[in-house]
């Protein structure tokens, strides 16, 4: 597995090695060995999630203040634009976001630590993600800032306007959000 800081350099992009040959391929998709010696820490994945979205279908962006979830993405069917924000106000990146493309093609994952909100929006048809994640569910804990935050200002591929649940709806600006310290 090769791993890539991303501009903030806590958020990770994750590459396999792929095996292929005429049969179709194999990869391991996750080691905790190898992925302790990446990001330097031992890491408890706890639950595993499974969401299927159609094209743009915009989810987050979401975080746990409390029970705070640390998250490891990846796509198995069609291609996401995945974001991470920054929401660590000690940080030198606070507010600030990053993002890959992950796709069933690509194979990449996107490790996103504990103290970031996290978002995607589907730019294939549809779109399935596996991720999994550091902490349980926690609703009572859930946040959401508003995906089009002009303070964060997250360019977006959207294809057309985005299909937001009521609770996305209701996302609040950074400025009012509950952050970590």
């Amino acid at each position: 597995m090769r791993a890539t800081a991303m501009e903030i350099p806590d958020v990770l992009l994750m590459e396999p090695q792929i095996f292929g040959d005429e049969r179709g391929f194999f990869f391991e998709s996750f080691n905790a060995a190898q992925f302790a010696e990446v990001i330097e820490k031992e890491i408890s994945f706890v639950q595993d999630n499974h969401s299927h979205s159609v094209r743009n279908v915009l989810r987050g962006l979401h975080y746990q203040i409390r029970q705070p979830q640390g998250k490891l993405i990846r796509v198995v069917s069609g291609e996401v634009f995945d974001v991470a924000v920054d929401l660590r106000r000690s940080s030198p990146t606070y507010g600030k976001w990053v993002a890959a493309v992950l796709s069933a093609g690509n194979k990449k994952q996107m490790w996103i630590p504990e103290g970031f909100a996290h978002g995607f929006v589907v730019t294939s048809a549809a779109a399935e993600l596996l991720y999994k994640t550091t902490d349980y569910y926690a609703p009572e804990h859930e946040r959401c800032i508003a995906w089009n935050d002009p303070a964060i200002g997250i360019q977006w591929p959207l294809d057309g306007p985005p299909i937001l649940s009521a609770k996305d709806q209701r996302g609040v600006p950074l400025a009012l959000a509950e952050v970590f310290p």
